[in-house]
């Protein structure tokens, strides 16, 4: 009975109770609470890879778009790639790989 009694004079007192309460109410409850937080720093290091990914394409872009502006030859060589185009005298051929 002795080690109840002090067990007991700490689950009354109203301090530890209302922190306890408050902490349960901060972590389910509330509207920002943790799950919702864990989940938008997922949320935001996901975005933070696509702009990443998205930020090389668009320099690797660029570099195309400056190449096709100043050489002729690379013009010629993406029509041919991209929208098989052929000259006159030329035959066409597409093999298309599993």
């Amino acid at each position: 009975m002795d080690t109840i009694r002090p067990i007991l004079r700490i689950l009354k007192n109203k301090y530890l109770i209302t922190g306890a309460l408050f902490l349960i109410w901060m972590i389910f409850f509330d509207p920002k609470d943790f799950r919702l937080m864990y989940g938008r720093i997922e949320k935001l290091n996901e975005l933070q890879k696509s702009e990443a990914h998205l930020n090389a394409q668009i320099s690797e872009t660029q570099k195309e778009l400056n190449l096709l502006k100043t050489n002729a030859e690379t013009i010629e060589k993406y029509a041919r790639e991209q929208y098989y185009m052929k000259k006159d005298n030329e035959d066409l051929f597409i093999v298309k790989l599993p």
